[in-house]
């Protein structure tokens, strides 16, 4: 298999990835307090929790106390904890509720071996009244702020990929639309034509890697942190002797860049580990006191970054990095 089919054949894997939910309705909004039957599905990972509304408004239309409620005035949170919706439900598992996933060894074949025992189904709870305003930015009725939020993340990306955002600008309002159909619908051939338009071609590297890391931090209330680390990672590692040496004086710069001149190097995951969170990363090769998960599954700390864009992106272009503790 090329190179080309293998990152295909993983982001085919990807679109497919599922989990199962055990959604309830908030008691303190249920007529029936916790006797509420409860909304079971296996929904996509690269989906959003607010795309799941609307049935779930009509599942849970008796037993409301406020009858009167929309879909869009509904949110959901986790052991009390209100989850983001511009979030995908995958990375929103992975932060909050994701087994421990073994390494399996570092290939990159490894990318989605799943975690044998997962906490499934994930229970969430459904609320459609007293809105967490300090948490959450409200939706509306016509789904037109999760669009642009959706829009927004995928400028973004394309402008750390191509150092501008004219291709996510310049496409056609049916194909800028067509993108987040594509990404709610689960369609992965309609996202492949688009993106393919956004997507520098295989022999072009990005100019940075759109990726964001996740740290979960230690709770210092009632309800767990997170730190988001980010910062523009280039495909390619450049010889850093360069730098150092053009402070020197002639001579010293001339020898140091004769002795240290080298080709430039794949940055992969973990030397982009390891340049930003060089404590919890003191290796690049090996996850020594902690390890990257995407998907649910352990990312091998070889992977070329670029790659791991091209195959493993969410929907909006991000590849969104879980840091999680071992041991």
């Amino acid at each position: 298999m090329d190179a080309k089919a293998s990152l295909g054949s993983i982001q085919k894997a990807v679109w497919n990835g599922k989990l199962p939910l055990h959604i309830t309705l908030a008691a303190s909004e249920s007529r029936t307090f916790d006797q509420t039957d409860p909304y079971l599905i296996s929904y996509s990972r690269i989906s959003y929790l607010p795309s799941l509304l609307p049935r779930l408004r009509d599942f849970f239309a008796s037993s409301l106390i406020n009858p009167t409620s929309g879909p869009h005035e509904g949110w959901f949170s986790f052991e009390g904890v209100p989850l983001k919706w511009h979030y995908p439900i995958g990375l929103l598992y992975d932060l909050y509720a994701g087994a421990d996933p073994a390494s399996k060894g570092g290939t990159d074949t490894d990318l989605l071996s799943a975690a044998d025992e997962d906490p499934l189904p994930w229970r969430l709870t459904v609320h459609f009244s007293d809105w967490p305003d300090e948490e959450l930015v409200r939706l509306d009725a016509e789904g037109m702020v999760m669009h642009d939020a959706f829009i927004n993340s995928v400028k973004e990306a394309d402008f750390l990929r191509n150092g501008t955002a004219k291709g996510i600008m310049t496409l056609s309002k049916e194909d800028s639309a067509g993108l987040w159909r594509a990404v709610r619908d689960v369609d992965l051939p309609s996202f492949q034509r688009i993106s393919n338009i956004l997507l520098p071609p295989p022999n072009q590297p990005f100019r940075n890697v759109p990726i964001r890391f996740f740290l979960p931090l230690p709770p210092d209330s009632d309800s767990p942190s997170l730190k988001v680390v980010q910062s523009p990672i280039p495909p390619v590692i450049q010889p850093s002797s360069a730098v150092a040496a053009s402070t020197m004086n002639v001579a010293a710069s001339q020898s140091v860049m004769a002795a240290a001149r080298g080709a430039p190097q794949t940055q992969t995951v973990g030397s982009a580990l390891h340049a930003l969170l060089p404590n919890l990363f003191p290796s690049r090769r090996t996850p020594v006191l902690a390890k990257p998960v995407l998907h649910g599954a352990a990312v091998p700390m070889g992977a070329p970054v670029e790659e791991l864009v091209r195959c493993s992106a969410y929907g909006d272009g991000w590849v969104y990095v879980v840091v999680r503790m071992m041991g």
